[in-house]
């Protein structure tokens, strides 16, 4: 199943995506305590597509592919490491990414996105999986200049977490399996990331495992899994295209702030 949230008649509602893109089976309820069919069909044309996640915990782990280690010059983490973004930073598809007045080094990351449908405290490995309700695709937008000297004194918030840093969608994937996924990043149409989820230095189930050692996972939290080799920067006028196996596209402009 592929679940998009979206708003039509000033409602928001939950819906299954069906093939073809363009028919939508409205649900009552939600992901989490439980979807029921509504008995209505939207069309795609006429709604608008809301990330698929409202205002989410966002938990996000670095250095989690090989590539991205050895383009950054560094070592392989000894540890995980891990950060958060602010739900604030949370945009749709379609929805632009503002770039700062002030930035001067914006990145893009591609990333695969758990969603977790299930609360998990101290969860195995092997039990993971009945914890995640499914996938979407996620961008970890970051402002290096502002990353790098926040990472000097052992922190991290503005560089990653600022409004319009965090877009996901376009669709909550299901019963997918996260261990072999094709991502591919665009910029402008043009192939900037190509990888697979198999090089995952920490595998899925293992990143909720270990975020579930030390703290609750809930039900509508999102985990961003790492970013490939490939990362550059957008500037105001550019599109990026996030790809991933099974989920779809998750596509957003870059625009100027406007003060």
């Amino acid at each position: 199943m592929r679940i998009v949230r979206y708003a039509v008649g000033g409602e928001r509602h939950y819906g299954e995506l069906e093939s073809g893109d363009v028919d939508i089976t409205r649900f009552e309820g939600d992901p989490y305590t439980g979807l029921s069919p509504a008995g209505h069909v939207d069309r795609v044309g006429d709604v608008v597509i809301l990330p698929p996640v409202d205002r989410p915990r966002i938990f996000g782990f670095a250095y989690n592919y090989a590539s991205h280690v050895d383009e950054t010059d560094r070592d392989i983490p000894e540890v995980p490491v891990c950060f958060m973004k602010p739900s604030t930073a949370v945009v749709g598809p379609g929805d632009a990414i503002v770039y700062p007045s002030d930035g001067e080094l914006i990145h893009f990351e591609g990333e695969l996105v758990a969603v977790i449908g299930k609360e998990a405290r101290h969860v195995k490995p092997s039990d993971a999986p009945g914890h995640i309700l499914g996938y979407t695709c996620g961008n970890d937008v970051s402002d290096r200049i502002v990353q790098r000297k926040e990472s000097a004194f052992g922190t991290l918030l503005i560089g990653k977490g600022q409004d319009t840093f965090a877009p996901l969608g376009p669709v909550i994937a299901t019963e997918l399996d996260p261990s072999g996924l094709a991502l591919t990043t665009r910029v402008n149409g043009t192939v900037m990331q190509s990888a697979s989820t198999a090089d995952l230095l920490l595998p899925v189930p293992d990143i909720v495992s270990y975020l579930s050692r030390y703290l609750t996972l809930l039900p509508g939290d999102v985990i961003m899994t790492g970013t490939p080799s490939g990362v550059g920067p957008i500037r105001p006028g550019d599109e990026v295209e996030v790809e991933i196996e099974g989920i779809g596209v998750l596509r957003n402009p870059v625009v100027a702030e406007s003060r």
